[in-house]
């Protein structure tokens, strides 16, 4: 089992945390992929547009008669035969947005973790003692935990925590969210709200591969000996 390091927003080392390996064991850069598609898929404005024939400026009367000119066909110079008529099955405002199942949110959500921590990107504090809703004071304690670039602040659903909201929401390349509503980044959980996560994740993962890391573990455990190599069958025979 995985551990990790608490701090206090002053960066001093308070205790230690256990993590669970069914979440922050493997990565599936699969769901990853997906849960980023997914996300980039719901970020789309999709307001592109073109004008059908029936929405162009201009005249709808028909230019020359029908027969006996020598002249192809047209009945208006909307047409789109011709230059500044309509658009052809052109693209329409729309929504790219999709429904992803639940189970592969979550997982990606663990691989994500997981992916964090193996990059060193994830911190855990004791608790977010604001003393002032200042951003100067927060800042300070950013730098204090060595953190430079965008990052993700995760409280507590249920912690009611006005200096840091304000402390934090004029820092520039921040977010501050709460528990129930993490997406991957690097981030900076409170003690509280990675425990709470932890055993939400924990029900989502699957029963089969929860056995599959019971019986792997269960292997470690025992030491069964490795299999032996044609070769080395070989070489006892002879």
């Amino acid at each position: 089992m995985a551990t990790i390091d608490i701090h206090n927003l002053s960066g001093a080392k308070v205790g230690t945390l256990d993590l669970a390996d069914e979440i922050f064991g493997a990565v599936n850069e699969d769901l990853l992929w997906e849960a980023v598609k997914h996300y980039r898929a719901g970020q789309r404005a999709g307001t592109h547009a073109t004008k059908a024939r029936w929405q162009v400026s201009g005249s709808g009367k028909k230019l020359w008669k029908q027969k006996g000119t020598g002249r192809a066909r047209i009945g208006s110079i909307r047409s789109p035969l011709w230059r500044h008529g309509g658009t052809v099955h052109g693209p329409v405002p729309r929504s790219y947005d999709y429904t992803s199942p639940r189970k592969k949110v979550l997982g990606a959500l663990r691989s994500a973790l997981a992916a964090k921590l193996a990059d060193g990107k994830l911190i855990v504090v004791n608790a977010f003692d604001v003393k002032e809703p200042k951003t100067k004071e927060f800042r300070a304690a950013l730098d204090a935990l060595k953190v430079d670039s965008t990052v993700l602040v995760v409280e507590a659903a249920n912690h009611e925590n006005r200096n840091l909201e304000l402390g934090a929401r004029n820092i520039h390349g921040l977010e501050l969210v709460r528990g129930n509503d993490v997406h991957p980044d690097r981030v900076i959980f409170s003690q509280p709200a990675i425990e709470k996560l932890q055993v939400s994740l924990k029900r989502s993962v699957s029963k089969r591969r929860h056995k599959a890391d019971e019986d792997e573990g269960a292997k470690k455990a025992t030491g069964t000996p490795r299999r032996r190599t044609r070769h080395e069958k070989a070489a006892e025979v002879a």
